[in-house]
């Protein structure tokens, strides 16, 4: 009999968490993450890692052309901003007072909402 395991990723980051650019082009710059894919572990964060892609006219963009757009990045390169202090954080998992499972801020301990 085989085993079947899950080979997706538990990604500690969710989509509406804030979070700060440690690597590339748009280091340092922070902003909401918009998507998650998980099985190509990458994120899309507002306003970071803006690039120009060409549009063909359509029903939405009735006039096509040149747009920026957010690409998205890899999940090892962003950090959780810490809802306390503000600064990039590890996140860890751990059991709350009701026995529910939630993320929590490494810096300052703080539950992540």
């Amino acid at each position: 009999m085989e085993r079947k395991y899950n080979t997706q990723p538990k990604l500690k980051i969710r989509k509406g968490d804030t979070v700060k650019v440690i690597a590339g082009d748009s280091k340092g710059q922070q902003g909401k993450v918009l998507s998650v894919s998980l099985a190509k572990s990458t994120v899309v964060v507002e306003g970071v890692n803006m690039v120009t892609k060409h549009m063909k006219p359509n029903a939405q963009n009735t006039n096509g052309g040149i747009v920026k757009v957010e690409a998205p990045l890899n999940v090892s390169n962003v950090m959780l901003v810490d809802p306390k202090s503000g600064a990039a954080t590890r996140v860890g998992r751990k059991l709350n007072s009701e026995g529910k499972l939630v993320r929590f801020a490494k810096k300052s301990g703080e539950e992540i909402k």
